[in-house]
């Protein structure tokens, strides 16, 4: 299965937007993602690990939700 990153990339930012945290396995979705982040103005903490990208929402003291599976990351 071919997924195209800017798609996944725009449903990880709409995840952020709803207060959910986001996590981007690759360097470059996470590029795109902080990206539309600072063009969006929406303050978000990143944590980079060597295992991938956490992208979770600030604002909202420790209460930021576990981000659900999407379609693209849901088990089949």
């Amino acid at each position: 299965m071919i997924i195209n990153r800017k798609q996944l990339a725009k449903a990880k930012i709409e995840k952020l937007k709803r207060g959910y945290s986001a996590y981007a396995e690759s360097k470059e979705v996470a590029q795109l993602i902080e990206k539309e982040l600072g063009r969006l103005n929406l303050p978000v903490f990143i944590d980079r690990t060597a295992i991938g990208y956490w992208f979770i929402p600030k604002g909202q003291g420790d209460s930021h939700r576990q981000s659900p599976p999407d379609q693209m990351e849901s088990p089949r």
